[in-house]
């Protein structure tokens, strides 16, 4: 006799869900780490401009030069203020997707148990009577020899 547990397929789904969880969160931090990339990009360009600025300022530079270049650090500094928050939110994003896979293995790990106490259960009941088929079997070859 074959063990077939009846939750199989809740069994399945729960791992399907995890899998799933994985991938989202495998998502969310790809998503955090180009916003990080982004981010020092940016920063990169910042300090390239304020080295520039600074070795210009050795050299003769125009006014209407200089206030363009301080300009372009004055956005800079405004998109990376921006994808500060973009990091911070990509940030939390994962630790959401985090909890969620934890949520998901929890509950995975809950119907595997469940599955293996059930095989478990269905093993000894087979062992049982399997056990009282071979007393029966003796009972009757005792039987049989006594008369």
């Amino acid at each position: 006799m074959r063990f077939t547990y009846h939750f199989q397929k809740v069994v399945d789904l729960k791992s399907t869900e995890k899998t799933q969880a994985e991938w989202l969160l495998s998502s969310a931090i790809g998503k955090l780490k180009s916003e990080e990339q982004h981010l020092m990009e940016l920063v990169q360009d910042k300090e390239n401009m304020l080295q520039g600025i600074s070795s210009s300022s050795q050299q003769s530079l125009s006014a209407a030069n200089l206030q363009e270049m301080n300009r372009y650090i004055h956005y800079l500094d405004e998109c990376i203020s921006r994808k500060n928050n973009d990091v911070a939110y990509a940030q939390v994003n994962v630790k959401k997707n985090q909890d969620f896979l934890n949520d998901k293995m929890l509950d995975e790990k809950v119907w595997m148990e469940a599955r293996e106490k059930a095989k478990m259960h269905f093993q000894q009941e087979m062992l049982l009577r399997e056990q009282n088929e071979l007393d029966e079997m003796a009972t009757v070859r005792f039987a049989v020899k006594a008369r």
